[in-house]
């Protein structure tokens, strides 16, 4: 009898030794996983915003080229533009340029180029650079004029 209780004093003291070892590989392995977490909702929330920005472009681009048959100023197309893209008007996030290339040599323009630069609007960690956080499109939208 004395030995097998010698035994189980002997495994219970190395248990003892590994005592906590889980809870550290635990915690590791958890913030490991949330920070692959947060980076990955970051960068979808960032294609998401990309996908957003460029639909606005398209129809700014679209209402100037006058696709209903009345062109709007760029004026209007861009409060269009900005009414569709609430949160990235303030702190200097968006920046429209307007262009009419001639693209058949007659001297007339014939397509309106909408440049956009965008910046992301987000508070979380400011100073570090995520994949898509910054747009830069151009949009090209040929001109509606009768022939």
């Amino acid at each position: 009898m004395p030995a097998s209780g010698s035994r189980a004093t002997s495994s219970r003291s190395s248990s003892d030794a590994e005592a906590g070892s889980g809870v550290v590989g635990t915690l590791v392995g958890v913030t490991v996983f949330l920070t692959l977490l947060l980076f990955a909702v970051h960068l979808v929330l960032n294609l998401y915003g990309s996908s957003v920005v460029t639909a606005a472009a398209f129809d700014a681009a679209r209402l100037r080229a006058g696709d209903d048959g009345r062109a709007v100023s760029e004026a209007e197309a861009e409060r269009h533009a900005l009414q569709l893209l609430g949160g990235y008007e303030r702190d200097g996030r968006l920046q429209l340029s307007w262009s009419y290339p001639d693209t058949d040599g007659d001297g007339e323009a014939d397509v309106v180029a909408l440049r956009v630069l965008a910046e992301h609007p987000t508070n979380f960690a400011p100073q570090a650079r995520f994949p898509f956080q910054r747009v830069d499109r151009t949009v090209t939208v040929r001109l509606e004029r009768v022939r």
